[in-house]
């Protein structure tokens, strides 16, 4: 019996896949229905009112259940929530899953994990024969500490639900992923005055492109890395120009070596001057904030959209072969440990484009592995020694990522893809013929 933490996207992918292959697993699930962060009514959520998928849904979905023709190009949170609930039911998924359960411990115990969990006040404390790890990313906040003490409102991005919050404010976001920028496009509907400020440049990519989904687009021929990175950012400063255009830093590195922010509006109010772009954070003292080009301004209120720590409270770093003075774990594919057969990394990764069919892939070959490694297969010995060897090389693709803890994990979309299409065949491929026994055919 294997157990499964998480019923989130990759916890339910990897249900899937381990109930595909007939291999026995519990899923333990700290909230009372499935969907993880999609959930906004989930107390650990980070979702907050005016969400959507970032990628398109026809990128992103799963392939043996696509989403519905009446679902929008860029879901809201609302639909993802029904879909993974409705994946959960179509599967039978749920009969699985213990929910209302919090993982509190786990450690090796022989040949297996022991799991100690709690519901409803009750622990409980199982040996298990494996364990997938898929409670998410995106749950712990990276607060970089201030320089002075601010007087106003403190939040960080996890905490955010409504722009309501922003009423009649001066605010100041810090920070400018995806979710920093949704955040300030709320913000100017409802806020006295918005303000962003950033330590680096990004590249801003529009949702839509010649009317269609803009991560549809391209792919059919490719390109050599450094004539894709050219192209691309080319096109992309020819459709809405470049960052500095907006008051915005550029960006000191190049296409694709970090994730992009794509939203079509956070550049729309820049230019009209709705949002004001500020550098990065020099000095606080009480309400104002003064920036590393000597302007100052007073704030009432200061989000900080500074992303996520990887954070398994339940198991000890060293389980996770996740050395001192490393931003992750150092694994294979960021999935498989060197040295335990039986303790998996699930959804510990990020890529442009790789979505939740990606991750499914991933599952599959989890899944593929357990199933082979039980029957003592060769092509399970064969991968198990790669993935010794390989623990903590990074697929990606050639591409030079920022060196920053949230790129940790990052890694090259078609790398990726290719080698766990390449992995995938050599576990379900048929044990080859003994040349006893082709000779006795021939």
């Amino acid at each position: 019996m294997y157990a499964v933490i998480g019923a989130g996207p990759m916890g339910l992918a990897a249900a899937r896949n381990l109930q595909k292959q007939g291999i026995a697993f519990t899923g333990l699930e700290l909230h009372n229905d499935v969907g993880g962060l999609w959930d906004i009514d989930n107390p650990h959520s980070t979702m907050y009112d005016t969400a959507h998928l970032i990628s398109s849904k026809r990128m992103t979905e799963f392939s043996e259940f696509p989403m519905r023709d009446s679902v929008a190009f860029y879901p809201h949170h609302s639909e993802l929530r029904q879909y993974f609930r409705d994946f959960a039911e179509h599967f039978n998924l749920k009969n699985h899953y213990e929910f209302a359960t919090r993982v509190i411990s786990m450690e090796p115990e022989g040949s297996g994990w022991r799991l100690v969990s709690e519901c409803n006040g009750e622990q409980q404390s199982r040996l298990f024969d494996g364990v997938l790890i898929a409670n998410g990313t995106l749950h712990t906040p990276n607060i970089p500490k201030l320089p002075g003490e601010f007087a106003g409102k403190l939040m960080h991005s996890s905490e955010y639900r409504s722009p309501s919050v922003f009423q009649g404010k001066r605010v100041l976001i810090v920070g400018c992923g995806n979710s920093g920028a949704d955040i300030a496009v709320d913000a100017v509907h409802h806020a006295a005055s918005v303000d962003i400020s950033l330590r680096r440049g990004y590249y801003f990519l529009p949702k839509f492109l010649k009317g269609r989904p803009i991560d549809t687009l391209g792919g059919k021929l490719k390109l050599p890395r450094p004539l894709k990175q050219r192209m691309d950012a080319a096109m992309i400063r020819m459709v809405i120009g470049k960052p500095s255009d907006y008051g915005l830093p550029n960006p000191d590195y190049r296409m694709y070596e970090s994730h992009p922010v794509v939203n079509s509006l956070v550049l729309h109010h820049l230019g009209h001057g709705d949002i004001k772009p500020r550098r990065d954070i020099q000095q606080i003292d009480g309400h104002t904030v003064t920036f590393t080009d000597g302007e100052s301004a007073d704030y009432d209120l200061i989000l900080m959209a500074t992303g996520y720590l990887l954070d398994y409270p339940f198991i000890d770093r060293q389980q996770l072969n996740w050395p001192a003075g490393h931003d992750a774990p150092q694994l294979y594919m960021n999935v498989f440990h060197p040295q335990y057969d039986n303790l998996f990394m699930m959804g510990m990764i990020e890529a442009a484009g790789l979505g939740w069919e990606g991750r499914n892939q991933q599952a599959k070959l989890v899944a593929l592995y357990i199933r082979e490694h039980q029957q003592g297969s060769a092509a399970a010995k064969a991968f198990k020694q790669i993935k010794q060897e390989r623990a903590g090389v990074n697929l990606d693709g050639g591409y030079e990522y920022i060196k920053l803890a949230r790129m940790a994990y990052y890694v090259n979309k078609d790398a990726y893809l290719q080698a766990l299409k390449t992995h995938i065949d050599e576990l379900e491929a048929p044990p080859a013929e003994p040349a006893a026994a082709k000779a006795a055919h021939a």
